[in-house]
């Protein structure tokens, strides 16, 4: 019996053994079965991220399309080319160029491509090489897209961006010539006479005379265009610092002094953009048409002809015609029951323009001609007082409401800041000969 029942201890412990071994065999597969699929997961993941970092590439885009998969050829506009004459260069069919400038003239008018632009032809990649989108760049921001596949004309405009700059300088022949010497737009003269016109008078500008800007520029793709907006300006002229400070009251930006009060006023300074006086208001001026002295109660602005000409403030049209022995084509306007004003000489008168029509301040009414008794281009310009001529460069000029008491605070702030700016600007000196 003793014997019988080591001999079922044994066997037990034999089955024991086995299993344990069986289980440990079991163990063994189940963890390198598990620590190969860890390394291949591994693996398998970290191809992935390589071929995601490898195929996955910032698409680059122009006029809204995938630029890299097309080839793309650009060309100009010629004088007197049309939309037809350009898309027969690249084989399209005369159906197809048809198609094309039926086009509705509220998305684009085909008629009005103009010399000089540039524009593109974007063709397939492939064996083809098919015509697929032409492309017309309308101005510096805006483009137009013509589908050659699909007939369909969209338009687009390429991102802009604006970078501040500033410049300082000295006027040694005149404000334009300067903003050439330093390296800047000649369109900031201009901008400059439109901000401080109610104030200063850029006719009588002297040599010595200095400004400083901050402005902003706008860029397209990276390429600067002129396209400008002054975000702070000051100008010493005639012993006295003037400053132009934008600010927004009521919902309108306008531009004011370092004391708040408006630049701007009910009548400009002068009523076309920085161009030379010629002749001023006297009792005895040599007429060179005539040859003999008389009265000339207006200011003669020499200007090219075309220039434009504005209404000094707003009001009503009350007289436009012609003087053949005198000012040729005229324009005159009641601003108030006191001030009246005629502009004289003009090649053309404003498209539209008749008499009873109220105009703005600043709004065109004609253009500088030389029409009438008159030897070359300019504007002569007269005011009436009360139905007697003064003299334009002496007219009084009330401005605009000044920052409120409420904004007084927020316009110190920003005011102080800018003009320390301003003051704080390198200015340079013009070259002698400019």
């Amino acid at each position: 019996m003793r014997k019988e029942g080591n001999r079922n201890t044994t066997a037990t412990s034999k089955n024991r053994t086995i299993i344990g071994i069986i289980a440990a065999v079991i163990l063994i597969g189940v963890a390198t079965a598990l620590c190969l699929s860890i390394k291949s997961n591994k693996t398998n993941s970290e191809a992935t991220s390589i071929a995601d970092s490898t195929l996955v590439k910032d698409t680059i885009y122009k006029y809204g399309l995938p630029i890299e998969y097309f080839h793309v050829q650009h060309d100009t506009i010629l004088a007197r080319q049309t939309l037809a004459d350009i898309l027969m260069k690249y084989g399209l069919s005369a159906k197809k160029i048809y198609d094309l400038t039926q086009c509705p003239d509220t998305i684009f008018n085909v008629r009005k491509i103009r010399a000089g632009q540039p524009c593109a032809i974007l063709s397939d990649t492939d064996s083809t090489a098919q015509p697929h989108y032409f492309i017309y760049e309308e101005n510096a921001k805006e483009f137009v897209v013509f589908d050659l596949y699909t007939n369909n004309v969209t338009r687009g405009a390429h991102p802009t961006a604006w970078h501040e700059q500033q410049v300082g300088g000295t006027v040694e022949s005149s404000l334009w010539n300067a903003m050439i010497d330093n390296a800047t737009s000649p369109q900031l003269a201009v901008m400059l006479s439109h901000i401080f016109g109610w104030t200063i008078d850029f006719f009588g500008i002297q040599k010595g005379d200095t400004f400083r800007l901050i402005y902003e520029q706008e860029y397209v793709e990276e390429r600067p265009i002129n396209n400008f907006r002054i975000r702070a300006a000051s100008f010493y002229t005639s012993d006295s610092m003037f400053y132009a400070i934008p600010f927004v009251q009521d919902g309108e930006e306008l531009y004011y002094n370092e004391k708040g009060n408006s630049l701007e006023g009910a009548f400009l300074k002068a009523p076309l953009d920085y161009y030379r006086i010629s002749s001023r208001f006297t009792n005895s001026r040599y007429h060179p048409v005539l040859k003999r002295y008389r009265a000339h109660h207006g200011v003669d602005y020499a200007a090219p002809t075309g220039t434009p000409v504005y209404a000094i403030g707003s009001g009503k049209v009350i007289d436009k015609g012609y003087q053949a022995n005198g000012g040729g084509n005229y324009v005159k306007i009641r601003h108030n029951s006191t001030y009246t004003t005629t502009y004289m000489h003009l090649s053309r008168f404003a498209k539209g323009l008749k008499v009873g029509d109220m105009v703005a301040q600043k709004e065109v009414i004609g253009y500088v001609g030389s029409t009438g008794l008159s030897t070359g281009p300019h504007l002569d310009f007269r005011v009436y007082e009360n139905g007697k001529p003064i003299n334009p460069l002496t007219i009084k000029s009330q401005p605009k409401k000044p920052i409120s008491e409420d904004n007084k605070p927020t316009f110190r702030i920003v005011c102080d800041s800018l003009v320390q700016r301003l003051n704080t600007l390198q200015v340079y000196e013009s070259t002698p000969n400019s």
